[in-house]
């Protein structure tokens, strides 16, 4: 079985290419200011258009509000809206029946209760992204959890696995947790926001070969 890649915070052409060279069927736009990855709608849109057809896009917004989302949307056209804030199961079900892309919701995982209430999310979601609990900054901390968590959850959800993975680790949490989908992104820069194509292609080798063994 093919596990998905997702690289995201990506910022430039050169980093977009290296993951579709890469064999990565997902790339990340985050629209946070706060974030060193923080690209503005416009430019997302320019790396929507720029970039290969084998990648989807995944546009992340942080409790963006009604008119900002609305916007990102109509700017950007992307394949999925990745909500990575406060967000309700009620507002992701509104965003999901009035656009045409699907909407994912990144949750932190702190215990086995947490994850118990991310069944709120069923029918408005089309995936969870599992994730270090927030800190500073929502996500892209390069900081990870506890995957005995996710043991024996009965996953209703599709969901995907991300939270300080990186080439030396994904196999490990692969093993782990037998995720569908990976998500990386601090795990492959060289400074935070810096991407490093050499890092992307070994983290996604290392995804592909475990698949290939198994």
């Amino acid at each position: 079985m093919k596990t998905e890649i997702k690289i995201c915070g990506l910022s430039n052409e050169a980093s977009i290419a290296a993951a579709a060279e890469a064999g990565a069927d997902y790339f990340g736009l985050v629209h946070f200011e706060k974030s060193p990855r923080h690209v503005s709608l416009e430019r997302a849109a320019e790396l929507r258009e720029s970039a290969p057809e084998s990648l989807k896009t995944v546009l992340l917004l942080v409790n963006a509000d009604p008119k900002l989302t609305g916007h990102a949307i109509s700017v950007v056209r992307p394949d999925v809206i990745q909500f990575h804030g406060s967000e309700t199961a009620e507002w992701l079900k509104l965003v999901r029946d009035q656009s045409n892309a699907e909407v994912w919701k990144a949750l932190g995982l702190r215990d086995k209760a947490t994850l118990a209430k991310s069944s709120r999310f069923e029918g408005a979601a089309d995936r969870l992204l599992f994730d270090a609990p927030a800190k500073a900054l929502p996500g892209g901390t390069g900081t990870s959890f506890d995957w005995n968590v996710l043991d024996g959850h009965d996953h209703k959800i599709p969901w995907g696995l991300a939270g300080g993975l990186d080439a030396d680790n994904v196999v490990s949490a692969m093993e782990s947790t037998s995720p569908p989908l990976v998500d990386v992104s601090s795990g492959v820069e060289s400074a935070p926001g810096v991407k490093d194509v050499d890092r992307i292609a070994a983290f996604c080798q290392a995804v592909r070969t475990y698949d290939e063994t198994r």
